[in-house]
């Protein structure tokens, strides 16, 4: 790798010569301006304003722009001048606890690389002494023409710095926060949670840019003459949040069917107790009470309308429980009692109804043979069997 800068690490008494290189590299697709009409490449030219000559790279300087316009000239050599011990020197200035850092302040990483035999022994002894104290050194170096803020911490077997900025360069969140007070429910945090330890955690090493891979498909295809057939767009994700306990509740059947995990159903509410484990109740259907209603039911339609009303309303009422059961049972039987002494007091009123009609009947015509009066007299016993064969059945 090669290095961006020479120097050494200050480390109090002990100067450990080092070189700076790149810990990270830029893996975007740049592109070129062209001329859409015949695809000419557009290049800027360097040309001074004052007299309109284009300008090589020696006969370029630096210069500070005034509040009124005026420039400034700035050489190298003034630079050089300037009196800044940390111009070809990392110095460390502190230890502090890793968490101390707010990674707000983070800024581009290099690796430290010892330079040459005699820095192997230093170097060494500062990597050991930083992995047992589980501290990071804060140190002030200079780079590109400014002093900066670095941190140093080992990775591996090698002293990375991070570049930091400085504590006035972090803007304020105050203006970035909800303007409103808003409240979270206990439940809301908790689907969050389940969503959380769903999504679980990754290999970083397994994440990649999907965008730079389909730009150098689209690339390749435009490079052979193909033009790849355009994909849907995914749907649009976000917009105003409804209903933020079902956003959480889809979210979560999401991932873990993503992850392979089933149908998801189990980070959601669940319906009327149908939560997984739970037993199902049994339904018993009541035996049908229609053998009680036809001993209530009456021989004739004659019959009061009181007792059918008695005898109707236990056959309608719902069983809810053994004591409500009982209580319908002793109702009921209540009601047969007093349709069946009904019936027999209508049966002996007819009875006698049916004697004396027959009785005058037999006054006033011509008397018949004694078989006519035996098939009478079997006639209404006849009778009297009929009406009193539900007093039987009630008593039953």
């Amino acid at each position: 790798m090669r290095s961006i800068w020479n120097g050494a690490i200050s480390f109090g008494l002990v100067s450990i010569p080092i070189k700076l290189v790149n810990a990270t590299e830029n893996h975007s697709i740049s592109f070129r301006q062209i001329h859409t009409e015949d695809g000419g490449r557009v290049r800027y030219r360097k040309v001074c304003e004052l007299d309109g000559e284009e300008l090589s790279t020696d006969e370029i300087g630096k210069a500070y722009e005034d509040a009124d316009g005026s420039m400034i000239p700035i050489t190298d050599a003034d630079l050089a001048s300037l009196p800044l011990p940390t111009a070809k020197t990392i110095e460390i200035v502190a230890f502090v606890p890793a968490d101390s850092i707010d990674p707000l302040q983070m800024d581009a990483a290099y690796y430290l690389s010892a330079n040459g035999v005699p820095a192997a022994k230093p170097y060494t002894l500062l990597r050991e002494a930083l992995k047992r104290s589980r501290k990071v050194a804060i140190a002030k170096f200079a780079l590109r023409g400014r002093e900066r803020l670095g941190m140093l911490r080992v990775v591996d077997d090698v002293i990375a710095m991070h570049g930091l900025l400085w504590p006035d360069e972090i803007r304020a969140s105050d203006d970035a926060a909800p303007e409103a007070d808003v409240s979270v429910r206990d439940a809301e945090l908790d689907l969050a949670d389940a969503l959380m330890d769903t999504l679980g955690e990754v290999d970083m090493a397994t994440l990649h840019d999907d965008y730079r891979a389909a730009v150098e498909e689209l690339i390749a295809a435009k490079a052979d003459g193909t033009v790849p057939a355009a994909e849907p767009a995914p749907a649009a994700k976000g917009g105003k949040v409804i209903d933020l306990m079902a956003a959480l509740e889809n979210s979560v059947k999401a991932a873990k069917a993503a992850r392979g995990e089933g149908d998801g159903e189990g980070g959601g509410r669940q319906d009327d107790g149908e939560a997984d484990g739970a037993e199902v109740a049994e339904v018993t259907e009541l035996s049908s009470r229609k053998a009680a209603s036809r001993k209530s039911a009456p021989a004739k339609k004659s019959t009061a309308g009181t007792a059918a009303k008695k005898s109707s309303e236990p056959k309608s009422a719902p069983a809810k429980s053994a004591q409500s059961k009982t209580t319908q049972s002793k109702t009921t039987k209540s009601a047969q009692s007093k349709t069946a002494q009904s019936k027999t007091a209508q049966g002996k009123k007819s009875t006698a109804g049916k004697a004396t009609t027959a009785a005058k009947k037999s006054a006033a015509a011509t008397p018949k043979s004694t078989g006519a009066k035996k098939s009478t007299s079997t006639t209404a016993k006849k009778t009297a069997a009929k009406k009193t064969t539900p007093r039987k059945r009630a008593s039953a």
